[in-house]
Parts: structure tokens; sequence; C-alpha cells
């Protein structure tokens, strides 16, 4: 991986987890049943790998000859 490729995943992982938080926060769940929102440190880590996930399709890769 090049740096640009660390740096861009580092930020999904970052954007991801905040936004797993704010999720958690905002709309929750009431009942404590669910898997992932019903713990903040659960939505927190999802929302990281997600991030991480999705801003790495962003990356592009490099051309082999």
């Amino acid at each position: 991986m090049t740096k640009k490729a660390i740096i861009i995943t580092g930020i999904g992982i970052v954007v991801g987890a905040v936004a797993g938080y704010l999720y958690y926060y905002f709309v929750g769940c009431a009942s404590g049943t669910c898997a992932i929102t019903s713990k903040p440190f659960n939505s927190t880590l999802y929302g990281a790998a997600m991030g991480g996930l999705l801003f790495n399709m962003f990356i592009k890769s490099p051309d082999k000859s």
C-alpha cells in the first residue's frame, strides 16, 4: 500500500467511527437487543470498519504491465 492509500483508509476509519457513534447516540436501540447498536463500542467499531472499506474503494490499484 502506498502512503496515500493508508491516509485515505485511515480517514475513512475515523469518519466511519464518528458516524457509527453518532448513529448509536441519535438512533440506537431502545430495547438493548440489537447486536450492533445496543452498545457504543460495537456501533463505533462497526462504523469504523465500514468507513475504512468504503473509503478503500476509491483507491486506484497500480497498473501491472
